[in-house]
């Protein structure tokens, strides 16, 4: 049998709402249409965000607690319906999903690092997707910082993947004179790593926590582990195969 190529894709709030209020099923369904056409040559683990997105979309919790408490509750509430929207979608076009959630200090000891490891390579081996995110509800780091772009960097090092897929709402990483000239233009290969942190202008998204310094920090990981990143605009359809086949603007972290 042909090696499958293993893909770690991260999707943010930001994405998986499509710059709304609500989860977009269709952005789900857009994955899922993707993931599909392309199991035969590849196997993908997916990092997502959305729990909170969720959770907002029909709870409203009062709380004289801490803001970062609120949204860990936030994340409980969320979660399950996130995973249930995933799985419904996944199962109409025949993918199977798992869900598996993640904390950094299992990446800390050897041994729940080897747990993970060997948990997702008997999903992966049996053609289940896992869908990962931070066990919010016992962790801060992501819900603070990152919108779960360290995560992931952490998840497909060691994992070992062949390619890392950042779902974001721009074509890539933009030059910084083509955001400030208000005609944005796309860095679309990074070979001179050390440079790109002075072309990140640093804004967060409406949902995520993130922003593009977190994405870029995310790629330093992955770099250090000989993988490569691409940061694509995963609002648009068929944002994985356009990619691929390199009809689209996006960036590539070699």
């Amino acid at each position: 049998m042909q090696k499958k190529k293993r893909i770690l894709l991260k999707i943010g709030s930001n994405t998986l709402t499509k710059e709304t209020d609500n989860i977009s099923r269709g952005k789900i369904e857009d994955m899922a249409s993707q993931i599909a056409k392309l199991q035969d040559t590849c196997e993908f683990i997916i990092v997502s965000s959305g729990a909170i997105a969720v959770a907002k979309q029909f709870v409203k919790l009062e709380s004289k607690q801490e803001e970062v408490f609120v949204k860990q509750a936030l994340a409980s509430i969320g979660q399950p319906h996130l995973i249930r929207i995933y799985q419904e979608i996944f199962r109409e076009y025949g993918l199977l999903s798992s869900q598996c959630l993640l904390s950094y200090s299992d990446f800390e000891k050897e041994e729940s690092r080897a747990n993970i490891m060997n948990t997702i390579k008997v999903l992966v081996n049996n053609n289940y997707i896992p869908i990962i995110n931070e066990n919010d509800t016992v962790a801060t780091d992501e819900i603070k910082f990152g919108d779960n772009d360290k995560l992931a960097a952490l998840t497909a090092s060691l994992l070992d993947v062949e390619l890392f897929i950042i779902a974001t709402n721009t074509n890539g990483i933009y030059t910084k004179a083509s955001i400030n000239n208000d005609a944005p233009k796309t860095i679309e290969e990074v070979t001179d790593f050390d440079t790109l942190h002075s072309q990140v202008v640093n804004s967060k998204s409406s949902h995520g926590s993130g922003g593009m310094q977190s994405k870029v920090e995310a790629a330093s990981v992955t770099k250090k582990a000989n993988i490569e990143t691409w940061i694509v605009n995963g609002l648009e359809d068929n944002f994985i195969v356009n990619a691929m086949d390199n009809k689209v603007s996006f960036t590539k972290i070699k």
